[in-house]
């Protein structure tokens, strides 16, 4: 790669922040693109138990209860797939605005429905909105974060998506008092005006500049990294991360493997699995069964009608706080910590529930909502945000949107599966719905232990590291003592990335570690970690 870095090209007409208050712009509006699959999550709990809506659909079965809620995974799944490609041809910003349309057309269709078919078919559409939302978003909020704040810019995220659901549920509450079908069909009118707003501020966002640099628009790449580190273009670490950039690209092209998703699964099996796994054990570990369901499983605790609807809005505001601590802990603490102590309260909530269901008695129904809300607050802090960080921190940027897209529809399969059976399981199993899905949190604690590592501050392309790939470890292998300290750079999270002479892979580390008085030292313990002196 050629030491040159292009000259930027001339800043936004229409956009004017740079700096952190741009980062926290990007990061908000990235919410919206969450907050409406978070809205759609709660806006079907709220209204599938409305007398208004049951009469309207000739009270509909648990079957066909459970179709109108978990179809809109079949469209997502579809979508989520395809998402990948659609994004490394479009870029991340096309996508964003394809996916907001579609979403509000279905939206529409589901607000004017005229029957239990047309409603499927709103519910589908939307779906193909959601499939789109839910796998670029968090590529794209990581392409755009500095790493030192990944983690908590992609859990302020996550905060939008249950501020969504949130959302929903109260105006599904309000709504009820309404005394005819506007009842259920103003809170699916309002998704459509959130998704319009969506489509209309991706006009102005920046695109991501990863996928501007892997697509040869350098200067544009620059431009977009210069404004994140306040538009200056001479910004050291703007020209850092630029040369990273760059020289990953150019490395992954030279090698003449292809992009295909046959090359990704042979060269980087272990990310997928890891990536896949996280999503699809954020569905088993048994949300959906509260966030599409939670009037209904108040009902069964012995909370009926409007009551129900009034313990889930409470539950989400609870909901809401959780997703707080982890803004500063996630960058800490790490993603492992969290997600095992996650795993360890959720599982014991669910239990919990379950025996209160067994026993019944006078004080199961409000012992079932206090457990229903630690289960759903300890969700909030881990497994809702870190599966849709994890994924594509973990990915190389040439195979990044074919690997989100991928976990993606591993949650939206799961999605599926959980929202279909749960009607049906509530009533063929009852209470012992709910340390079934303890006994998959317990699953999860395990494989995350034994097999997730951790990446917490290590820039997206330093990950390599991370995961020992062979060819760096050969460089190792094959250096001179003399050459060992050029090899080693310092990660935050604790791991020695290790480069060859004359790179400028690891120059992000180097000049974050510089600028913040770190000094490099050379690692003479055997697992390679490497240490501030």
């Amino acid at each position: 790669m050629a030491d040159d870095v292009p000259q930027a090209a001339p800043p936004s007409k229409y956009l004017k922040l740079t700096g952190q208050p741009l980062l926290y712009a990007i990061s908000i509006f990235a919410s919206l693109g969450v907050f409406l699959f978070g809205y759609d999550q709660g806006v079907m709990s709220g209204i599938i138990t409305q007398p208004h809506f049951r009469n309207y659909f000739q009270t509909p079965t648990a079957f066909q209860t459970g179709t109108m809620v978990a179809v809109l995974e079949i469209g997502a799944f579809i979508t989520s797939l395809a998402a990948g490609r659609v994004g490394d041809l479009i870029g991340r910003k096309g996508t964003l605005f394809i996916g907001a349309v579609v979403f509000t057309a279905g939206g529409a269709v589901q607000t004017f429905t005229n029957g239990f078919s047309v409603m499927i078919v709103g519910r589908v559409i939307s779906g193909f909105g959601v499939g789109l939302l839910s796998t670029i978003v968090p590529i794209y909020q990581s392409e755009i974060s500095p790493p030192d704040h990944r983690g908590a810019l992609a859990c302020m995220e996550f905060t939008g998506n249950i501020i969504g659901y949130s959302v929903s549920v109260w105006v599904g509450y309000f709504c009820s008092f309404i005394n005819s079908d506007l009842s259920w069909r103003v809170p699916l009118l309002l998704q459509c005006v959130i998704g319009t707003i969506l489509a209309l501020g991706s006009l102005i966002m920046p695109e991501s500049p990863r996928w501007l640099v892997d697509t040869d628009n350098d200067a544009q790449g620059m431009r977009v990294l210069a404004d994140l580190h306040g538009g200056d273009p001479e910004d050291v670490i703007a020209i850092a991360e630029y040369k990273e950039i760059r020289e990953k690209v150019d490395e992954e092209r030279n090698s003449g493997e292809g992009r295909g998703y046959g090359v990704m699964w042979k060269k980087y099996r272990r990310r997928v699995i890891l990536a896949c796994s996280s999503q699809a054990f954020a569905q088993l570990n048994g949300i959906n069964v509260i966030s599409y369901y939670a009037p209904r499983v108040f009902e069964e605790a012995g909370w009926i009608g409007r009551e129900a609807i009034l313990m889930t809005g409470i539950n989400s505001c609870i909901y809401v706080l959780s997703t707080l601590p982890p803004w500063v802990l996630v960058d800490r603490w790490g993603r492992r910590a969290i997600l095992l102590s996650g795993a360890v309260i959720m599982a014991l909530a669910l239990g919990a529930t379950g025996w209160w269901m067994y026993i019944d008695v006078p004080m199961t129904p409000n012992a079932v909502v206090a457990c229903v809300i630690i289960f759903n607050a300890a969700f909030g802090y881990s497994w809702g945000p870190i599966p849709w960080l994890y994924p594509p921190e973990i990915m190389p940027l040439t195979f990044r949107a074919k690997g989100v897209s991928l976990s993606t529809a591993s949650n939206w399969f799961f999605n599926f599966v959980v929202g279909e059976a749960t009607p049906v399981l509530q009533e063929l199993i009852e209470w012992r719905l709910y340390p079934m899905h303890g006994f998959f949190c317990v699953c999860s604690f395990v494989l995350v232990y034994f097999m997730y590592p951790e990446t917490k501050g290590v820039p997206l392309e330093e990950m390599d590291a991370v995961f020992g790939e062979e060819e760096y470890e050969e460089i190792m292998d094959n250096a001179s003592d003399s050459d060992t300290d050029s090899l080693l750079t310092h990660v935050p999270a604790g791991y020695g990335t290790i480069y060859g002479p004359g790179s400028s892979r690891g120059l992000l580390t180097r000049t974050l570690s510089a600028k913040s008085g770190v000094h490099q030292v050379q690692d003479n313990h055997p697992q390679g970690q490497s240490h501030e002196a």
